[in-house]
């Protein structure tokens, strides 16, 4: 059926000859791409070679960029783990500093108050030793007195000689401090 089709030529060449394109389409086409190689190789595959290798240095520096922000953020965190440590034993420093200093303190107040108490004692025992000698030296030289009189009254005269009359107040008074009566009555 294709044979009644396709009728044969009487120059046709039959075998290998179908397949094959005449010579000079073979020598035109051969030129024509060997001048769109040279043409390819001369422009465009520099201009692709230096966007590749321009893509690749920038792929390369953002890659070195980020393996720099990863050590500096590696780095920021041992600084920031650091200073934290550095803080929370300078914090312990400190609170152990003024616990110490405050029992110090303490220590240091009660020892004043200590000596200010014992101070205040001091000087009220001498205060009341001295007001005891003026009561005793008061009610002595009263004492004297009344007892002058009463003995002048007994007597009946005045007693001229100041010697004998301190000599009598002396042993009376030297009898009341023997009998030592204590102030709140007899017992």
């Amino acid at each position: 059926m294709f044979a009644q089709l396709v009728p044969m030529s009487e120059g046709s060449v039959g075998g290998i000859g179908v397949v094959l394109p005449p010579l000079y389409e073979i020598f035109w086409s051969a030129l024509i791409l060997l001048v769109i190689l040279l043409v390819v190789g001369l422009y465009a595959l520099p201009r692709i070679y230096s966007m590749i290798d321009q893509r690749r240095d920038a792929i390369q520096e953002g890659l070195d960029n980020a393996e720099k922000a990863r050590e500096d953020l590696s780095l920021a965190s041992r600084k920031k783990d650091e200073m934290l440590r550095d803080a929370q034993a300078e914090a312990h420093q400190i609170r152990e500093d003024a616990r110490a200093q405050a029992q110090q303190i303490v220590a240091q107040a009660r020892l004043d108050a200590q000596v200010e108490a014992q101070r205040v004692q001091d000087a009220a025992q001498r205060q009341i030793l001295a007001e005891r000698q003026a009561a005793q030296i008061s009610l002595r030289s009263d004492v004297g007195l009344l007892a002058s009189e009463l003995a002048e009254k007994l007597v009946g005269e005045h007693l001229e000689n100041t010697d004998l009359t301190a000599r009598v107040v002396d042993r009376f008074l030297d009898e009341l401090e023997a009998e030592e009566v204590p102030i709140g009555g007899v017992n």
